[in-house]
Formats: structure tokens, C-alpha cells, sequence
């Protein structure tokens, strides 16, 4: 049986890039779903269905069953498709690269706030 990945996401958002190139380091074959994220009136209803809490993207779908937040879904991507690890064996060296991932998120999120609200 085939596996079923398609990613929920927008192109304007690095979060959801992020989840594309993990995906393509990996040699998963997914389907990107484009959503427009900018208003709830233009979400579509898988999007709500899979993600209720906060209607945004990225989200993965993996055999139907939703993964949300992209630092979660690289996570999971790394542990689900062992081949072409993302993240160091050494603990130590998995923990600075998580804590590097988790800085650069909180400046990516400030600009891209800080973006929206500007326009």
C-alpha cells in the first residue's frame, strides 16, 4: 500500500517551505495543497478539519492522520522516514540543533509578524 503525504501549506510562509525541503531531502513524494491563509472565509475545509485549533498552516497529512506545527513536523518527518537523517545522532549535537532551529523560528516569526502588520 502506498503511502499518502500531502502537505498543507502557502508560499509565502517559511514554515511551510521548511516542511518541502525536509520532505525533498527525505525523497518523500507528497502532494502540496496551496491554501490561502488570509482570512478564515478562504480556508478550506480539510485545512479546518485537520487543523481546528489554529487554522494554519503548515500541515502535514500522513495516511490521514494530521501532524501540526513545523518544527513538530520535522520532528516527526525525521523519526517516520529514517533514511537521510535531518537531525544529528549525537544528543547533545540534536539539542543545539533544535535550540538553533527554535531562535531562528522566533526571529522568523517576529519579522514575518511584523510584515503582515506593516502592510
Amino acid at each position: 500500500m502506498a503511502e499518502e503525504v500531502k502537505l498543507f501549506g502557502t508560499w509565502g510562509s517559511p514554515f511551510s517551505r521548511r516542511i518541502e525541503i525536509a520532505l525533498e531531502l527525505k525523497g518523500v513524494p507528497y502532494e502540496y495543497i496551496e491554501e490561502n491563509v488570509s482570512d478564515d472565509k478562504f480556508k478550506s475545509p480539510l485545512l479546518l478539519k485537520y487543523n481546528p485549533v489554529y487554522k494554519k498552516v503548515p500541515v502535514l497529512l500522513h495516511n490521514g492522520k494530521p501532524v501540526l506545527e513545523s518544527l513538530l513536523i520535522l520532528e516527526y518527518i525525521d523519526e517516520t522516514w529514517k533514511h537521510n537523517p535531518i537531525l544529528p545522532d549525537d544528543p547533545c549535537e540534536r539539542a543545539m540543533a533544535r535550540f538553533w532551529a527554535k531562535f531562528i523560528d522566533d526571529k522568523v516569526r517576529i519579522q514575518f509578524n511584523h510584515q503582515i502588520t506593516s502592510n
